[in-house]
């Protein structure tokens, strides 16, 4: 994530709130132990808009060039199987791809990256490259 990404988060509690915390200024794919460049954001612009209503049940990430799907657990096989279910939902639902589809579109062209193991819960990331679309397509593509 950096500058012009955007970030869908699910809220599942009334009154939630948005914490920032934990900025990197440089880190691999695959945080593995505590040591990621660390740092303080002095200056940080958000814009929070609430999409109420709209269906999506894990975090999905938007950058220039890809959709992001995540899955999140304590086994890291879990969160490859989440992840990859997720790119698979976004496809099928965002893209009017059959899932069947979708899963093989993942497994061609997609990219499942290590997110962190350096905590209790293991991230995978699924990268699904804009460009594997026509700019009529993606265009109609939307998270929310």
């Amino acid at each position: 994530m950096g500058e012009g990404c955007t970030m869908f988060i699910p809220v599942w509690k009334p009154g939630a709130l948005i914490f920032t915390g934990d900025s990197h200024a440089v880190q691999g794919d695959g945080e593995i132990s505590l040591t990621a460049l660390e740092t303080r954001m002095q200056e940080m612009q958000i814009q929070v808009i609430l999409h109420k209503q709209k269906n999506f049940a894990w975090p999905i990430a938007e950058t220039p060039t890809h959709w992001i799907a995540l899955g999140l657990d304590k086994d890291l096989n879990v969160a490859m199987q989440m992840a990859a279910r997720n790119a698979i939902k976004f496809l099928s639902t965002r893209a009017s791809m059959t899932d069947m589809d979708a899963y093989g579109l993942c497994s061609i062209a997609g990219s499942f990256r290590v997110t962190q193991v350096v905590d209790i819960v293991k991230g995978v990331h699924a990268m699904i490259p804009k460009s594997l679309f026509s700019p009529e397509l993606r265009s109609k593509i939307s998270v929310v």
